[in-house]
């Protein structure tokens, strides 16, 4: 019984650990970029000042430098990278640096990432579905990536749907099926939360949002 509570401890422990990961990574990653650029940008644009006349001591940070820096630096990068000459020189860096052997693993792993979870990115998913794989019996969670059309359609005759089999916890790898449509049970959730089961393989079960409450006794 003490065994049996402790596990049932330690798997929420993972739960909240894994649903929190995301968020306190984002904000010391923000962090660490407004600070760094604040540091950067604040000693020079304190001496430009104090050579215009601004009475200010030397080596005063201005307050919310480096957020409006960053954001302005941001803004321009998108700016650049909508134009021809933008995108070219993108892809010219991108090649440079992919020849890195540390750098590859880690700006290619962060860019299949941030594709995979981009909903104006051509891998975005369509719905989460459930197929019986590897075998009968056996269920796991697919996202539905479009109908089967072309020559898959015309040489099985029948109606086909296109799935990709993502892997745990690694979502960016994984396996396209392409199935019947009597073989895929289409679900409710929404991508999101299929991700979510995906990635902490299985400690983080969002409720169904279509089930219904037991009506209280009167």
């Amino acid at each position: 019984m003490l065994k049996k509570a402790q596990k049932e401890v330690i798997n929420i422990f993972l739960a909240g650990l894994l649903a929190s990961l995301p968020l306190v990574i984002t904000v010391l990653i923000i962090r660490f970029i407004f600070t760094t650029v604040d540091h950067l940008l604040s000693p020079l644009a304190t001496q430009l000042l104090i050579l215009f006349g601004v009475p200010l001591e030397v080596g005063y940070k201005i307050p919310g430098l480096g957020f409006i820096a960053t954001v302005l630096i941001v803004f321009g990068m998108g700016l650049f990278t909508r134009n021809f000459l933008g995108r070219k020189f993108i892809a010219f860096g991108e090649r440079l640096f992919i020849k890195i052997p540390v750098f590859k693993s880690i700006y290619t792993g962060a860019k299949q990432v941030i594709e995979t979870f981009s909903a104006s990115s051509s891998m975005a998913f369509k719905k989460v579905a459930l197929i019986e794989y590897p075998r009968r019996g056996i269920y796991t969670l697919a996202f539905i990536t479009n109908q089967g059309k072309g020559e898959i359609t015309r040489r099985t005759g029948k109606e086909m749907i296109n799935v990709y089999v993502p892997t745990t916890p690694n979502p960016t790898s994984g396996f396209f099926l392409s199935l019947p449509v009597e073989d895929v049970i289409e679900l409710d959730m929404p991508v999101e939360d299929g991700f979510k089961i995906v990635i902490s393989s299985g400690l983080i079960v969002p409720a169904d949002r279509k089930e219904t409450k037991p009506s209280l006794p009167i």
